[in-house]
């Protein structure tokens, strides 16, 4: 890598003194628009290299795939004020919120409708922002595709009032980004070389909660926390990988730390409920499916997805897949990929997890790691 290329990343991303990696060629990323971080930014957060890891052998029937809303609501409160260290829920939650805080909530809705930011798990969170004396107007649940929201029908769970808000209803919409926001790559030559932050995350809310998935991805390795607030938040992100060949490595590590995303999102709500371990994000094969029964708190997205990435490919190396981290994998379409899980599509890239330790997210050592179990 050429080190005007990472000079000009920890430039632009205020990140000046991390770790020269020579392990792939980063292109040049530039930051547009973006405001001054917070004192303390969101990520790593209060409790950078700590993760609250919470399983309740109940809270999934494997047979029907349906959630216990009771032993989610006892997973969220043993978790947050495990985090924290708060007497109370209500404690825990008001270490990070308080009224007059507009509050968005990061969904994932790719692996609809089996995988996703449970109902239940959200439903939940907005009780809990609701009990701080936050009004249910000033709770936006958000994804970049309204279809994949309109799936998992997040309104039949919710109060009136929660606001939902899809930046796309079409693939390559542009109304709902802010385009004096954005970051600037040119991975492939392509035509539009920008992605911008959704106006929600950049115009409206104060803060966010990340709450997304434990999945295999074929161009990242996994989809966890970073990959959801990160390409989650911003357009035009899938030119990142095409034709065999993935950025990911660097890419979501980038827009993760550029503001406001990374003060604004101060918690992470990982729904390890269920799980993909192969053909993520998407979830079309049940055979893919499994059921980790695990919910993990922090404000680390770094450390919580190091961990994830060990789930999901301890899974694979079960189930006789290749792990996440072979960069021998065959190449081949995605019906192939979707027939056999070692074949994939593009060469992995999990190593991006580490990369966005470097970039001051967080965590990515596991013996640096401080994990609480709990199991109920």
């Amino acid at each position: 890598m050429e080190r005007r290329s990472f000079l000009q990343i920890a430039s632009a991303l205020g990140v000046a003194g991390a770790p020269l990696h020579a392990k792939r060629e980063i292109p040049n990323y530039r930051v547009v628009g973006a405001p001054a971080p917070a004192a303390q930014p969101g990520m790593p957060g209060r409790y950078p290299g700590q993760v609250v890891d919470v399983h309740h052998p109940r809270s999934v029937d494997e047979a029907t795939e349906a959630l216990d809303p009771a032993a989610v609501k006892e997973m969220m409160a043993r978790g947050m004020t495990a985090l924290t260290g708060a007497a109370s829920v209500s404690g825990a939650w008001r270490t990070f919120f308080e009224k007059g805080d507009v509050v968005g909530i990061k969904v994932n809705c790719v692996g609809r409708p089996h995988v996703v930011s449970s109902p239940e798990v959200v439903k939940e969170i907005v009780a809990n922002l609701m009990a701080l004396g936050i009004p249910p107007e000033s709770i936006y649940l958000y994804e970049r595709f309204q279809s994949q929201m309109d799936e998992v029908n997040y309104p039949a769970h919710l109060p009136a009032g929660v606001r939902l808000i899809g930046a796309e209803g079409r693939r390559g919409g542009s109304r709902e980004y802010d385009p004096a926001m954005y970051v600037d790559v040119d991975f492939f030559g392509e035509e539009d070389t920008r992605s911008s932050v959704m106006r929600v995350v950049s115009r409206t809310v104060t803060k966010i909660i990340n709450v997304p998935n434990m999945k295999d991805h074929g161009a990242s390795g996994v989809t966890g926390c970073l990959k959801n607030i990160a390409y989650g938040s911003y357009s035009n992100v899938a030119r990142s990988h095409m034709r065999g060949v993935s950025h990911t490595y660097s890419f979501i590590g980038t827009l993760a730390a550029a503001e406001p995303v990374r003060s604004k999102t101060v918690l992470q709500v990982m729904d390890g409920l269920k799980g993909v371990w192969h053909g993520g994000p998407f979830s079309r094969e049940r055979k893919y499916r499994f059921y980790p029964k695990r919910m993990m708190f922090g404000t680390d997205p770094v450390a919580i997805d190091r961990l994830v990435l060990d789930i999901v490919d301890d899974e694979r190396k079960r189930r006789g897949a290749v792990s996440v981290w072979d960069r021998s994998t065959r190449i081949g379409t995605g019906k192939e990929r979707d027939e056999d899980p070692n074949v994939n599509v593009l060469v992995r890239e999990p190593g991006h997890i580490e990369f966005a330790g470097s970039l001051g997210l967080g965590v990515a050592d596991l013996d640096k790691i401080r994990i609480r179990r709990i199991d109920l």
